[in-house]
């Protein structure tokens, strides 16, 4: 597998959007966050394994749909409760186009 893998582009995934998307074997969380900064996470909650792209996102907070935990993501940290993270995937977005590397990163 390269090192980048094209996802999505930004026509797909619009300001304020969420959605999965997989690449290779890992599920990833794509957040197109307020003020137009894109972020990649690990896609599944650390709490429970539910999928954070069924959660709901309020400016730069995402909140899981499985048992109300609450992620910022502008960083990955958990707000609530605030002992737990997110991990982050290495994102480019070159034009258009949404490309994340899972290489050397294990969620």
């Amino acid at each position: 597998m390269s090192e980048w893998t094209d996802v999505a582009t930004l026509d797909e995934l619009w300001e304020g959007d969420i959605r999965a998307v997989t690449v290779g074997a890992e599920l990833i969380l794509l957040a197109h966050l307020p003020g137009g900064e894109v972020r990649a996470y690990q896609g599944e909650c650390p709490h429970s394994r539910f999928p954070l792209a069924s959660g709901e996102l309020a400016g730069d907070v995402l909140t899981c749909a499985g048992h109300g935990w609450e992620f910022d993501l502008r960083t990955g940290q958990g707000v609530n409760p605030g002992n737990c993270s997110l991990q982050a995937f290495p994102i480019r977005v070159a034009g258009e186009q949404i490309s994340v590397s899972i290489s050397g990163v294990r969620a």
